[in-house]
This record gives C-alpha cells, structure tokens and sequence, in this order.
C-alpha cells in the first residue's frame, strides 16, 4: 500500500507544473531604442554596450531598464509582471494532471508569469541647448521637469507714452 502512495507522488510531481513544463521559468527579453545603439542596462544586471540586444529574464522578476546614449536624455523603462494567457491556462491544466503539487511548483517559479512591456522600446529625446551659456539641460526621465530659475524670463518692455 505504501509503495502506490510513494508512485502516485512521484507521478504528480513529475508532472506538476503544468505551466514550468510548457513555458519555462525564464523569458526571453528584447531590449530596444530609437535611435539604435543606445547603452542599456537593467536594475538585475544585465549590460548591453549597444541596443538592440536580448537578455534571459526569470519569469518572477520585475526590473528596470535604464538607456543612455551621449548627446540624449537618460531614460528608465520599468519592467512589471502579469499573468499570461497561456500561463493561466498551463496552472489550470495542474486541476487535471498535476494537482496541489503542481500549481505550488507554477507559482513557485512564476512560469505563469509574463513581462511588459516586451519587447522594451525606448524612444531617446535630444538634449536641448539652454539660454545663452550653451549648456546642455540634462533631465532624467520623463518625469523631469526644469527648475523655476532656470526658465527663460519675458523681456521687460519700456512703458508707452
């Protein structure tokens, strides 16, 4: 009798996983920017010396990535998960096949997982000359914005007589 216990486990953990079985648990991540050849890097630590570029990605793993490129303004692109349509459908295969077992290993890995945006497209915004000294006005991010004293002020004009 515990001879059947012990292969009906080993059975269902064989198959478990439906989803890890089907789709993996890693994915993979296509990096890319406009114009070409920007560096781009992830908070994981990934590297690529020139866009585009391709980096494998644990499926569980939410990331940042972050593009430069002289003469362009930096820009971060995060990288979230969500449940994919297939991933959905490979943990629901486990209520047949794979069991309890099966749907703990699925969402252990987060090969139910996957990433967006994907591909990561960026598209890099020329700096801009600033007033009268030359400098460059580096800004990071879209959320960036220039500070009061650094806007141009309206020329006074004489009063009319």
């Amino acid at each position: 009798m515990d001879f059947r216990i012990f292969v009906v486990a080993a059975i269902a953990g064989a198959l478990g996983g439906c989803a890890t079985v089907t789709r993996g648990t890693t994915d993979q991540i296509t990096v890319n920017s406009t114009p070409p050849e920007a560096e781009a890097r992830t908070s994981l630590g990934h590297a690529c010396p020139a866009t585009p570029c391709t980096w494998e990605v644990s499926r569980k793993a939410e990331f940042t990535v972050s593009f430069s490129k002289p003469g362009y303004e930096d820009m971060q692109i995060p990288v979230a998960t969500r449940i994919a349509g297939a991933g959905a459908a490979g943990f629901a295969g486990n209520v047949l096949i794979g069991g309890l077992v099966g749907m703990g290993v699925d969402a252990a890995t987060g090969s139910t997982l996957e990433h967006y945006p994907s591909p990561v497209l960026a598209t890099l915004v020329p700096l801009r000359k600033s007033g009268a000294t030359g400098r460059s006005d580096r800004r990071r991010g879209a959320a960036s914005h220039r500070r009061e004293v650094d806007r141009p002020r309206p020329k006074e004009e004489p009063p009319v007589t």
